[in-house]
C-alpha cells in the first residue's frame, strides 16, 4: 500500500506518518479514505467497510477503525445504515457575539429547544461569578443547541433572577439571550472570561445531544460582565466536538 507524504496547510506533519516510516494499517487506510472524502464531496455515500476492505486489502476491522476516527472528527456522519460525508464544521467566534449570531453569519438556521428554567438559591460557587449574595435567587436557564434543526449543544445559563425578574414570561426560549437583555432590558455586554477544555458528555447530556457518550466534547466556560463592569452571567456550553471548531482574532498588544 502507497502511503501518503503530501503535505497540505494545516495538517499534522509528513501525514502523521512516524520518522521510522511504520505507521498502523488503520492510518493508511485513513489516508486514503481522506481522499475519497475529498473526491465524493458532502453528502457523498462512502462504499460499504467490506467494500473498502477489499479495494485496501486489508480486514474489516482495520477499515471500521479508521472510520470511527473520521467520524469522531466530524469528517463522516451515519445516515442510516451507510455512511456519508459530512458537511464542514460550524466556526463559532470566541467573542461576545452570541451563538445565533455565529450560526446565522454562516447561512444556517440557529434554534434552542428548551430543557428547563427554573429559579433557585444562589450557592457559594456561583454567587461571585453572578453578583448575587449566596442564597438570593438565581435563574437556571438550560437549551439543546440547534443548527439546522441538528442538535450540535447543551447550553446552561446562570442568572441574578434581580437583574432578570421576568425571565419566565417574557423571554422566548427559543431565541438569543443576549438579544433579550439588549433590546428589551438595555443591558449591553462589556467583557467576558472563557476558558474551553475537552470532555466527554454525561449520559444525561449525551442523551439531550443525541451522541454517544464517547463522542469528544468541547467544554466552554464563559463569565460575563455588563458595560459598568458588574457581574452578568455564568455559562456552561458543551459544543459537539466533531460539529465545532473555535476561531479568534488575535493582536499584537501595545
Amino acid at each position: 500500500m502507497d502511503y501518503l507524504l503530501d503535505q497540505a496547510p494545516g495538517a499534522p506533519i509528513r501525514s502523521g506518518i512516524p520518522e521510522h516510516g511504520r505507521i498502523p494499517k488503520y492510518y493508511a487506510v485513513k489516508a486514503h479514505v481522506s481522499l475519497l472524502i475529498e473526491e465524493l464531496g458532502e453528502g457523498g455515500m462512502l462504499p460499504t467497510e467490506r467494500d473498502l476492505a477489499v479495494r485496501y486489502e486489508v480486514s474489516r476491522e482495520t477499515v471500521r477503525q479508521a472510520l470511527r476516527e473520521l467520524l469522531l472528527e466530524g469528517r463522516l456522519a451515519r445516515q442510516g445504515r451507510g455512511t456519508v460525508v459530512a458537511g464542514p464544521k460550524l466556526e463559532q467566534p470566541l467573542s461576545l457575539a452570541s451563538y445565533t449570531e455565529g450560526v446565522r453569519r454562516q447561512g444556517r438556521t440557529p434554534g434552542r429547544h428548551l430543557i428547563g428554567l427554573e429559579k433557585f438559591p444562589c450557592p457559594a460557587a456561583l454567587a461571585s461569578e453572578t453578583g448575587v449574595e449566596q442564597g438570593e435567587p438565581v435563574w437556571h436557564l438550560e437549551r439543546v443547541l440547534l443548527a439546522d434543526d441538528d442538535r450540535v449543544g447543551l447550553e446552561s445559563t446562570y442568572v441574578s433572577v434581580a437583574r432578570v425578574p421576568d425571565l419566565d414570561t417574557e423571554f422566548d426560549p427559543d431565541s438569543s439571550f443576549y438579544a433579550y437583555l439588549h433590546d428589551r432590558l438595555g443591558i449591553s455586554f462589556g467583557d467576558a472570561d472563557e476558558r474551553i477544555e475537552t470532555v466527554l458528555a454525561t449520559p444525561r447530556e449525551a442523551l439531550l445531544i443525541g451522541t454517544p457518550p464517547a463522542l469528544p466534547m468541547l467544554l466552554l466556560h464563559r463569565i460575563s460582565r455588563d458595560a459598568s463592569g458588574q457581574p452578568l452571567e455564568r455559562v456552561r456550553t458543551l459544543f459537539r466536538g466533531d460539529r465545532f471548531s473555535f476561531t479568534a482574532h488575535l493582536g499584537a498588544r501595545g
